[in-house]
């Protein structure tokens, strides 16, 4: 089981991304999540292991912090088109920091709305410049056209299960796999 959350401003289409993913559905303009919108999809991952995802969008407000506590991966999520979505990344980032050991925490860096390029106010190469330096990956999304909404998920749940994988092979062997760039949740066991 993989808690993920998608985190970013309001406006920005987490609803939007999540539900695409989830239901391969969209609405034009939905409303503002106000709690917490919740998900369970199944995903196979190769060589045909199947993992069930937890997908959690919260508002981002203090009494829905606790939900950040178990989650293994992070889709930090930013409008193309609202630059300052994308300059409050840092602080959704830091934010899960205060709770949340780092180590512990797989991160995707989301480049939402890419259907809007003649709109974007952030460019690709600024955005992996920023994904570069927080040591994370980073992805453009559609919700609208379906781009690479799949992609994305499939990128952060195969990159979880690596690192969860190769912190079990470590453990048993004893080894320190991990570089300073990777990070890796697990529940029993914290490694850097």
């Amino acid at each position: 089981l993989f808690r993920i959350i998608l985190l970013g401003d309001s406006t920005v289409g987490k609803s939007s991304l999540l539900r695409r993913y989830a239901e391969g559905s969209f609405i034009p303009a939905p409303c503002p999540t106000v709690g917490v919108e919740f998900y369970s999809k199944m995903m196979e991952l190769p060589p045909g292991i199947k993992v069930k995802l937890q997908l959690w969008d919260t508002a981002g407000q203090e009494r829905f912090r606790s939900f950040y506590r178990n989650a293994v991966g992070v889709l930090l999520v930013f409008d193309m088109t609202n630059r300052k979505s994308f300059e409050h990344i840092i602080e959704w980032y830091h934010e899960v920091a205060s709770i949340q050991i780092m180590e512990k925490v797989i991160f995707l860096l989301i480049g939402h709305k890419s259907d809007l390029k003649s709109d974007c106010k952030v460019s690709t190469e600024e955005a992996e410049g920023l994904a570069a330096s927080l040591g994370i990956g980073f992805i453009e999304t559609s919700a609208k056209s379906n781009t690479n909404v799949d992609l994305a998920f499939e990128i952060l749940t195969n990159t979880i299960y690596e690192a969860q994988s190769r912190a079990i092979d470590s453990s048993d062997a004893g080894a320190d796999f991990i570089n300073s760039n990777t990070s890796i949740t697990l529940p029993w066991i914290s490694m850097a």
